[in-house]
């Protein structure tokens, strides 16, 4: 069995709604479980407004029964605090009242005007409100079932800010957990929290001047076996479901995995790991240049994941445009937003490298009920040792 989900709602709706279906039964699993992922989705310096009106709690609707999961589907539900001011603007049914003005300015880089023309909407708040990051709230609170799923197996999955802007800091520690630890007491989820500081100045300095910004983050899963994957067939390949799952995160315009576009600087003596072998590891790497993957395939070494950001396209002082509406050039239009949320991307970045690590695991066990997966875990890390 696999796994698979699907969210709905809208950024200014009533709620988000999330169906996770594939997840082995008697797992143990809260909602507290959840919310600690909704919590660390919405920190970080540089976040707008709407961060002080949500304080995201999963409503678990089935699925989960007595604390532990059934194996049928899990609805998980995310109310919208913000939704009392909006219920009239966003009305599912009656008339628009008057205080829904159209949106018709596009702002450039949002899905505003592409997502219109694509579904003849002249409201552009119709693509704007699902378009919306809001909606990674639903993939935090999957990627905390998936990641509850992977540490009962021992896998761990996690993440840090490596860059903001022009801002990229020496990482100076080395252990990949460790970074993850030391980013969790960061303001920005840089493994370093004395350097927040310099971070924080160049967040300011964005803000005072109307900009928004970017940057880079790295997330990683640790005791990944090997052999997750495929190399028969080209959607098969763990490498091109970990970029797609990463590139469809709002504002990723850029996914590496291992040394990335580094690889191709280097010759090949300096890219391929080594392979090595003891009698109580069996088969190992001595680097980890490729990241975790080879030919499709996990090797066994930690797989490392890293994503550009794009600055947010929404700007206190906005870009030109065009209004669609009159054709005339307008400034594009305004919403809350952040001045940067790499920070909150790279916990966005976990859940979807835990769905796609749990998805590719389930894939290669196989079962319906969690005694048996980690009967067949356990049998299937024999193997390999003894390969």
């Amino acid at each position: 069995m696999s796994i698979r989900f699907l969210t709905a709602g809208e950024s200014h709706g009533q709620a988000l709604v999330c169906i996770l279906e594939g997840i082995p039964a008697n797992l143990e699993l809260s909602a507290e479980d959840i919310n600690r992922d909704l919590r660390r989705r919405q920190k970080g310096y540089g976040r707008g407004g709407r961060m002080k009106i949500e304080q995201d709690q999963v409503e678990i609707l089935s699925g989960v029964r007595f604390g532990k999961t059934t194996g049928a589907p899990i609805a998980l539900l995310i109310k919208n605090r913000d939704w009392e001011n909006w219920k009239e603007k966003m009305a599912v049914e009656g008339e628009r009242p008057s205080s829904a003005v159209p949106f018709t300015r596009p702002r450039p880089g949002h899905a505003d005007l592409a997502g219109g023309i694509k579904y003849n909407q002249r409201d552009l708040r119709n693509i704007l409100e699902r378009a919306s990051a809001r909606e990674t709230a639903c993939r935090c609170a999957v990627g905390a079932v998936c990641k509850k799923f992977l540490q009962e197996l021992g896998i761990k999955v996690g993440s840090y800010v490596v860059s903001i802007g022009s801002l990229s800091p020496p990482i100076q520690e080395e252990d990949l957990e460790k970074r993850h630890l030391l980013a969790e007491e960061s303001v920005v989820r840089f493994p370093d929290p004395t350097k927040d500081p310099l971070f924080m100045e160049l967040i300011d300095e964005a803000k005072q001047m109307g900009e928004s910004l970017g940057g880079v983050f790295e997330v990683f899963a640790l005791n990944v076996p090997p052999g997750l994957g495929s190399h028969t067939q080209w959607d098969r390949r763990i490498d091109g479901r970990i970029a797609q799952a990463m590139m469809s995160i709002q504002a990723i315009k850029g996914v590496e995995i291992g040394l990335g576009f580094e690889a191709a600087k280097r010759k090949g003596s300096q890219v391929h790991d080594e392979i090595g072998w003891d009698p109580e590891r069996g088969f190992f790497r001595y680097t980890n240049h490729l990241g975790g993957t080879e030919g499709g395939v996990t090797n066994g070494m930690p797989i490392l994941v890293r994503c550009a950001m794009k600055p947010i396209p929404t700007l206190a002082r906005p870009l030109r445009s065009v209004d669609i509406q009159t054709k005339e050039e307008v400034s594009a239009g305004k919403e809350r937003t952040d001045v940067v949320a790499v920070p909150a991307a790279s916990v966005v970045g976990e859940a979807m490298l835990a769905f796609v690590v749990a998805q590719a695991l389930l894939e290669k066990l196989g079962g319906d009920f969690m005694e048996e997966i980690k009967e067949r875990y356990a049998r299937y890390l024999e193997y390999v040792k003894s390969f």
